[in-house]
């Protein structure tokens, strides 16, 4: 099985460009935002971020294909890098320290593309956190200087805290009951938003979290972070993996009654 080390290594010099730019400009009184068709934001930074790793790519894995989120997709084959250069855009334009860079190396199988490497870098909080498939799931500051990440042994839903990003979504999609039937059984709840508790449960300071409606490039590095740190990531019709255009992440013992809830009444 490829090691993948390699690759990793690869996706940290990404993420240190794109933190450089991406820093540079957060909190900028005259950083440009756009709304895009789907009427949410893209700033200037997003743009430059995405750009500046495309070209990083380009010139150390010119065979491989490229997916990002303001870009679109280039090229074919069985490697893919998924990228998104600002997850938390709107937290990034308003000042807000919630949004990292997410990048992924996805490779072809016989389940479809699965992520083999994922790097999460969250500059404004001073984190970042990692894998690589068959290695394990850190965060640190550096590659030599990192602590491995397990998930919680929590296994009962009154001992569980649980993370989300809204209700809105739960309750375009028909699922707000069950979402507020699960947090009344559980033991915390809090709204962290994006990226954030998905390295939480990776870590175990989180038991579980779910978003009714993602795009690729919003899991694919997240996805094998929390799988490599020992916890099971599905979308919400329990397919394991980042493809389902919804997330639902946990420690694994509590996934099914997770999924339940958010299920029970749509």
């Amino acid at each position: 099985m490829p090691d993948y080390l390699d690759d990793l290594r690869l996706a940290h010099v990404l993420a240190d460009a794109a933190d450089a730019a991406t820093t540079d400009r957060f909190k900028a009184l005259d950083l440009k935002v756009e709304t895009k068709p789907d009427m949410t934001p893209v700033s200037e930074a997003d743009k430059a971020a995405e750009e500046l790793i495309r070209g990083h790519l380009q010139r150390a894995r010119p065979r491989d294909a490229i997916l990002g989120e303001e870009y679109g997709v280039e090229g074919t084959g069985p490697r893919r890098w998924v990228i998104d250069p600002i997850d938390g855009t709107k937290n990034y334009v308003r000042g807000v320290p919630v949004w990292a860079t997410l990048i992924s190396l996805m490779e072809a199988g016989e389940e479809g593309f699965q992520p083999v490497v994922g790097v999460v870098s969250a500059p404004a909080l001073g984190r970042r956190w990692w894998a690589a498939k068959g290695h394990g799931a850190f965060s640190g500051r550096s590659l030599t200087k990192a602590s491995r990440l397990q998930v919680s042994r929590v296994s009962k839903l009154s001992d569980a805290s649980l993370a989300y990003s809204s209700l809105s979504g739960w309750e375009e999609q028909g699922r707000l009951d069950g979402f507020l039937d699960l947090t009344r059984e559980v033991w915390r709840t809090r709204a962290y938003g994006d990226f954030w508790p998905y390295m939480m449960v990776a870590e175990g300071a989180v038991d579980m979290c779910a978003e009714p409606e993602l795009s690729l490039w919003d899991m694919a590095a997240t996805a094998i972070v929390v799988t490599e740190a020992g916890g099971t990531f599905t979308g919400l019709d329990a397919r394991p993996g980042p493809h389902s255009g919804n997330a639902a992440a946990s420690n694994g013992l509590l996934h099914d009654e997770l999924l339940g809830y958010l299920n029970q009444r749509y």
